[in-house]
């Protein structure tokens, strides 16, 4: 029987293979076992994000220094990823220019 692999999100113990992926039976997070936790940026759902993907904001975001907060919904395409910083996603957001977002405010789109 092979070793147990705990859950990354939340660190369960029921986990299991399927189709060379790892998938936890509490939260039903999916991830590769083979790739580091450490490199992988996960965003609110869970879903790993790579450089160039697009992200929607799932809440309104306040900006300092502008009037209006980023809304719930807007779509932010090719991101760039930096894992050594808090605000993970570098963006360039239509309206506001470039700026730094946390992953746990967006999901994949």
């Amino acid at each position: 029987m092979s070793e147990v692999i705990n859950c990354p999100k939340c660190s369960s113990e029921f986990t299991y293979e399927q189709d060379n992926m790892m998938v936890c039976s509490q939260c039903f997070h999916e991830w590769d076992p083979n790739v580091s936790t450490e490199e992988q940026i996960l965003d609110s759902n869970g879903n790993v994000l790579q450089n160039g993907d697009s992200v929607v904001v799932i809440k309104d975001l306040p900006v300092k220094g502008a009037p209006k907060p980023v809304k719930a919904g807007t779509k932010v395409k090719n991101i760039r990823l930096r894992p050594d910083s808090d605000h993970n996603i570098d963006c360039k957001i239509d309206g506001f220019g470039s700026m730094a977002l946390k992953s746990e405010f967006v999901r994949k789109a």
